[in-house]
């Protein structure tokens, strides 16, 4: 494994005027490494994923990604929305909707860059198993299907960095299971690093090799066990909250004593 981080950032500061989402991070993530990124709505996740895909600037402190400053010229990144709704009348094809990860920013391939195109899609088409529907309109496919799709649209450039913002979201348990391996299996592969934003880490939590907990303007980096735990939510939070593991499942019981899931704790201790 490479010495040198896919990702760095080195006193990181991001405000909107005079609100501060986060200041003094420093994180560098590891070629192969899988970090989970948590926290409530607002807490600066998604303004994260901006960053380092160069859609936001950094208030101060710096950032490199795959060796570069972050921006569209940097192909080295691959990135993975969450799952949206797609018109059921759109002709866009599976194989189509892959091929724009590769030269969707481009005009004029030329005969061996169409054939490199074809070459690319098909690989990541295998990669996440999408073949048997490559040729099928993508709003006519099913969720899962969809989600497998944009898997491989992002790993056709072959990123050394996979950003996901939320791609489990309105997926079922079986879909969000598949989606994950997919990536897990992508990273142990190709040693790509993986940054995933998401509000619920039980579904990837066996793949997670430490987690970024955003609060407030606050935050803790390290093993999920070590980060999901009773006293770090509770200092973070700045009210109690309890980590309850049962079944190998992390759930949290609120300042009312009762259990929920990680997505209804951040709403509702977020109001706080």
């Amino acid at each position: 494994m490479s010495a040198t981080p896919a990702v760095t950032l080195s006193g990181a500061r991001l405000a909107y005027g005079d609100r501060v989402l986060w200041d003094g991070l420093d994180l560098d993530v590891a070629p192969g490494e899988f970090v989970a990124v948590l926290g409530p709505n607002g807490s600066g996740k998604t303004s994260l994923m901006r960053v380092l895909l160069g859609l936001r600037a950094l208030s101060s402190g710096t950032v490199t990604v795959a060796g570069q400053a972050p921006g569209r010229a940097n192909r080295r990144i691959g990135y993975i929305p969450q799952q949206r709704a797609i018109d059921p009348g759109l002709a866009l094809r599976g194989r189509d909707l892959v091929g724009l990860g590769w030269d969707g920013h481009r005009w004029g391939l030329g005969l061996r860059g169409v054939r490199e195109r074809r070459r690319r899609v098909d690989t990541a088409l295998a990669e996440v198993g999408a073949e048997g529907y490559a040729e099928r309109p993508v709003g006519l496919l099913s969720g899962g299907e969809q989600q497998r799709l944009r898997v491989a649209q992002a790993l056709v450039g072959d990123p050394a960095v996979l950003l996901c913002d939320e791609p489990l979201l309105s997926l079922d348990l079986a879909h969000q299971r598949a989606v994950s391996e997919l990536i897990d299996t992508r990273r142990r592969t190709a040693g790509t690093a993986v940054l995933f934003v998401t509000h619920e880490i039980n579904p990837i939590l066996p793949l997670v090799d430490r987690v970024l907990y955003l609060v407030d303007g606050r935050f803790r980096i390290g093993a999920p066990e070590q980060v999901m735990t009773s006293e770090t939510l509770s200092d973070l939070y700045r009210t109690q909250v309890e980590v309850v593991r049962v079944r190998g499942q992390i759930h949290v019981v609120g300042a009312h004593g009762e259990v929920c899931e990680d997505f209804h704790m951040h709403e509702h201790l977020a109001e706080r």
